[in-house]
């Protein structure tokens, strides 16, 4: 079995167990009789566009909220939903309804209480914010009631089994009612219940946080000082490892040669996000389907694979990897690469001389998008390159067409699904969705994930977006985790990086 298979294949099962006790995520981690512990980590991960999570609007955000908010659920390294701030949780008999159970004496790290009354207006705010970005998810929540301090219940607008997977990411994340009454100053003072506190945070450059003695979990964080510092330059990787500036650093696929040969140890995990182009088809000429097929059937994407992403990752031409729930195989190969079908699907769009399109980067030197520039130039999609405007959010503004993208993955499948192609969905440019697709996501919501039809129902959900929006679809992510010897404990999570059980040694 493969790295991919054998991380992700118990995400296709996704067994809720809401009654079921969690395991502590550092069972196992142990510290030699002589050994002693380190008090400080340093992160080498990209800040956090905004500290408020229900105003992010960028689905990598979710690594570094994490440090300082906690969900009323958690994903394991499995992706499986497990107890958060809520130890259980349970559905009414109808599936309409469910009810989670939060631990006792929860607090807020700024003192003041987190319980059901706390739960019950930071999740209407993420419905009702003018400007929330997770209100789209929460579609299906009707209402919100405070049963008792400790119990909340989530009323749906129809069954919906994916609420406790959804609730395990920005979605869930609880946020201080008395700070979110001041959202600018929540952009960069955060006060949630999450493993650490914020201390100081100077944008673009560093946050500082400590440890939350009075986190649900705290016995599991080992380290009190915690430094959030953006990814090492290619260039300076190997040097910040190696004079301590950075403990553990997030790497690109062109980074882990060169710190290998360096002598440190690199993670490689197979993770959920996959890379992909947005495209906008109500803007000329990607509002005719066959321009988008053509474009699609023009990329070889086992060259990017491997000339452009150093070998690591796997084709794809939709969400989800394989092993996955929701990967839906019908759709592997979907358009297989090849110049002469692309050139004919533009003459039949009506170009036979092809067309002239512009393409958007996230950074200038990003060899994937250089190559997909070539492998469109060859197919009569003469593509010029642009640099999107630093600091303005394209999900936001729509204003670049064709965009090269990362989905960074959600904690619901469902929830995936409205991302990428609700009406709402931040990547959905052109805010058109198949009229289909509800329907179908309603259905595969309405399944238990332990029933036998969940997996077929979610899987049709996934091919009638895909073959019905414009969206292209390139190859799988890996993450690369760099760490000095004197780091121990690291998981290979495949979505929401977690420092529990993680210690740094003196």
């Amino acid at each position: 079995m493969n790295v991919r298979k054998a991380l992700i294949a118990a995400v296709a099962a996704l067994v809720l167990t809401g009654c079921a006790s969690r395991a502590a995520v550092g069972d196992g981690v142990t510290v030699s009789a002589g050994g002693q512990r380190g008090d400080t980590l340093t992160w080498g991960w990209s800040l956090p566009s905004t500290w408020d999570p229900v105003t992010s609007a960028v689905g990598n955000d979710v690594h570094a909220l994490t440090l300082v908010y906690e969900g009323i659920t958690e994903v394991n390294a499995k992706g499986e939903a497990v107890p958060g701030l809520a130890h259980s949780w349970a559905y009414a008999e109808d599936g309409r309804s469910v009810t989670f159970h939060l631990r006792p004496g929860l607090t807020f790290s700024d003192g003041t209480k987190l319980d059901a009354a706390a739960v019950k207006a930071s999740l209407e705010r993420g419905k009702s914010a003018k400007d929330s970005t997770i209100a789209p998810q929460l579609a299906t929540v009707e209402s919100v009631t405070a049963d008792s301090a400790t119990d909340v219940t989530l009323h749906l607008t129809q069954v919906d089994y994916q609420i406790p997977l959804l609730l395990s990411g920005k979605t869930g994340q609880i946020v201080s009612p008395a700070a979110s009454k001041d959202a600018t100053k929540l952009a960069t003072q955060p006060v949630g219940a999450g493993p650490f506190i914020l201390k100081s945070y100077v944008p673009g450059s560093q946050a500082t946080l400590v440890k939350n003695p009075a986190f649900w979990n705290a016995d599991q964080i080992l380290v009190t000082n915690f430094v959030l510092k953006p990814t090492p330059d290619p260039s300076v990787a190997v040097a910040g490892l190696q004079s301590g500036q950075f403990d553990v650093a997030d790497l690109t696929a062109s980074q882990v040669g060169g710190v290998k040969a360096a002598g440190f140890p690199v993670e490689t995990t197979d993770v959920l996000p996959v890379r992909v182009l947005d495209v906008n088809n109500t803007v000329k000429p990607f509002d005719n389907p066959k321009v988008v097929q053509a474009i699609s059937t023009a990329i070889d994407r086992q060259a990017l694979v491997k000339t452009a992403n150093f070998g690591y990752g796997q084709p794809v031409w939709q969400p989800f990897p394989k092993g996955y729930v929701a990967h839906n195989a019908q759709l592997d190969n979907l358009y297989p690469h090849d110049v002469a079908k692309a050139k004919q699907l533009l003459a039949e769009a009506g170009h036979p001389n092809g067309i002239d399109v512009q393409l958007a980067l996230g950074k200038a030197d990003d060899p994937v998008g250089e190559l997909i520039q070539q492998q469109l130039n060859a197919a009569g999609i003469r593509t010029t390159l642009t640099v999107q405007t630093p600091g303005v959010n394209n999900y936001i503004t729509r204003r670049y067409p064709f965009v090269l993208d990362q989905f960074n993955a959600r904690q619901s499948p469902v929830q995936a699904l409205q991302v990428l192609f609700g009406p709402q969905g931040l990547m959905n440019l052109g805010k058109t969705t198949p009229d289909r697709l509800p329907e179908a996501v309603a259905k595969a919501s309405g399944y238990d994930l332990k029933d036998p039809a969940y997996p077929a129902a979610i899987q049709d959900a996934t091919k009638i977006a895909v073959t019905n929006m414009p969206n292209v679809f390139l190859f799988t992510v890996t993450r690369f985790t760099a760490h000095t010897p004197k780091v121990h404990g690291l998981q290979h999570w495949v979505d929401i990086q977690r420092f529990e059980g993680v210690w740094v040694a003196r």
